[in-house]
């Protein structure tokens, strides 16, 4: 089974690695820099339609990060 703790830890890794600081990718994104924080500190997760951007942004497999490819 797929573990929500897993999918947000690599969320957070694919953000670390992202050459953009967490301020770019929320201005890209429309959002708040402390949602990005937020997403960081494992308080929330994104919608879909925001987490689909959000890999777009950060050009980040959205099957990696949901443990698809395991």
């Amino acid at each position: 089974m797929i573990a929500i703790k897993e999918i947000q830890d690599r969320l957070r890794y694919a953000i670390k690695s992202s050459p953009l600081s967490q301020k770019e990718i929320a201005k890209k994104l429309n959002v708040h820099p402390t949602t990005i924080n937020k997403y960081m500190c494992d308080d929330i997760f994104p919608s879909l339609e925001t987490f689909a951007n959000l890999c777009k942004i950060i050009d980040a497999s959205a099957d990696d990060i949901l443990c698809l490819n395991d």
